[in-house]
């Protein structure tokens, strides 16, 4: 195709708005200093039974039409206090539930903003008219103190291309938790040196436990180092070590919750400053057998973890922590399928360009390599993926972000060859979305940004966000999409 002949493909803007809702609230831990906990506890033991019947009937008006079961989270809460339990026969129902209120408190997932979204079909296409198709949309919700989850919508793509979107539950709930229940010693050592913690405490602990250990033999080791007067242990050395046994666990969320009831919030140390930016994927198991994997960032304020989220009904989900030298910044995308028999994966590396990588173990990523370097004015700054790839007949189609000058992000495509990912064999010269006057305000202005898109009846879905502050979802018909590509010689 002559170059001077490419256009910018045309591109559809839907009316939807995916706006925040402050309304949309859970109960989570609210746990003070060990130094108070038995201050409060004792404070509830020392009312009357009647005072605390009327306490907590209270309470329960003033909150139980906002939760669908906040005696369960009550009960969890208890639970998280209960080694600081001062030691008598018996507590009465009533004070347990009590107990738990007062290290409960609310929290407005989605008060800052809604944003950052992927899209990829449901699991179940159950009852869909034909030409249509059922989706869901995962969201980066972020609240107070800039804590961010993970939230779902759920809808219907017409074969018209419009979008109907399922209505939102008032209700939103967090998942019964468990952890891994058997860790790998070498593999939990080769993380431990690779975060480049590796001291002596790392070494002792690790001693006491057996080749596969599980989550209370490594309380016991840590408890048995703490009491060894001989040696000083380092705190930062444990809370690493916590902090990565933590990070391996199982979400399993009621069955008869709505998908939109349904929200991932940070559960250990490793999260505790937020999840960010899930990029799911339909992926295409060698067997035929379709998993759902989302890679996000794991944050605690200071070091971030880059994890993997797997499910095949977004009712149950495995958090297993990514491995491996090419495993150390942000922005992993991976492809819906094995490629000559390796996992491929986009990446960062340098916060400048875009690389890919591959690997013979999902959880393991050793090397990577440069797939694009910044070329056009509306990238100079910064490139990387909006997601995990597209295959379609002429390749791999990939989204991706530019960021330019006044620190603009732009999104941008290129295609990739279907045998060989690693070679780029077309690229939009100019953006496929640039963020118009609307778009622009919010609390990162001048952004667009995707975590996922999916191609429907031939036309290219893109839900991305509008400045970190709200989503909104384009269209763009592919054909016109390759066409305006400008291929390599």
């Amino acid at each position: 195709m002559n170059k001077d002949t490419i256009s910018r493909p045309l591109i559809k803007r839907k009316k939807t708005k995916i706006e925040r809702d402050t309304s949309r609230v859970i109960a989570r831990a609210n746990i003070p200093g060990m130094s108070r906990i038995r201050k409060i506890i004792n404070r509830v033991l020392g009312l009357s039974e009647e005072d605390a019947e009327n306490l907590l009937e209270k309470i329960n008006f003033d909150f139980v039409d906002r939760h669908k079961n906040i005696g369960l989270q009550f009960e969890r809460h208890f639970n998280k206090v209960l080694e600081f339990m001062p030691k008598i026969e018996s507590i009465s129902k009533t004070k347990k539930m009590l107990i738990g209120a007062y290290f409960t408190m609310e929290y407005s997932i989605e008060s800052a903003a809604l944003f950052n979204p992927s899209i990829i079909p449901h699991p179940d296409q159950s009852n869909v008219p034909e030409g249509s198709l059922r989706f869901i949309m995962s969201l980066r919700a972020t609240g107070e103190g800039h804590i961010s989850s993970i939230v779902f919508r759920s809808g219907i793509i017409e074969s018209d291309y419009l979008l109907h979107f399922n209505s939102i539950s008032e209700f939103a709930e967090t998942p019964e938790l468990s952890h891994d229940p058997i860790y790998d010693k070498h593999s939990f050592y080769l993380k431990l040196e690779e975060m480049h913690v590796w001291d002596e405490t790392c070494i002792r602990v690790l001693d006491q436990v057996p080749e596969a250990f599980t989550y209370r033999d490594l309380k016991i080791s840590i408890n048995k180092l703490y009491t060894d007067s001989n040696f000083k242990s380092s705190d930062l050395s444990i809370d690493i070590i916590n902090w990565l046994a933590n990070s391996n666990y199982k979400l399993k969320f009621d069955k008869k919750s709505k998908i939109s009831e349904r929200v991932i919030f940070p559960v250990s140390e490793n999260e505790s400053r937020g999840i960010e930016d899930a990029r799911f994927v339909q992926f295409y198991n060698d067997n035929g057998e379709i998993t759902y994997y989302a890679t996000y960032t794991a944050y605690n304020g200071h070091t971030i973890l880059s994890q993997l989220i797997e499910t095949t009904d977004f009712l149950t989900f495995n958090i297993v922590t990514l491995n491996g030298a090419a495993i150390q910044n942000k922005g992993m995308a991976l492809f819906p399928r094995k490629i000559k028999g390796k996992y491929v994966m986009l990446s960062r590396q340098d916060g400048e360009n875009n690389y890919i990588m591959f690997s013979d173990n999902l959880y393991y990523w050793h090397k990577a390599q440069i797939l694009q370097e910044p070329k056009e004015t509306w990238e100079f700054i910064q490139i990387g993926n909006c997601g995990s790839p597209i295959e379609i007949n002429e390749g791999w189609l990939v989204l991706t972000h530019g960021v330019g000058p006044m620190r603009q992000y732009c999104m941008g495509a290129i295609l990739l060859d279907k045998e060989n990912p690693e070679k780029v064999i077309a690229r939009l010269k100019k953006p496929l979305l640039t963020p118009n006057e609307k778009e622009r305000e919010g609390y990162v202005p001048n952004v667009v940004y995707s975590c996922g898109s999916m191609i429907h009846n031939n036309m290219l879905i893109i839900p991305y966000a509008m400045s970190d502050i709200s989503s909104g979802i384009a269209t763009v018909d592919l054909k016109s999409l390759i066409d305006s590509m400008d291929f390599c010689d």
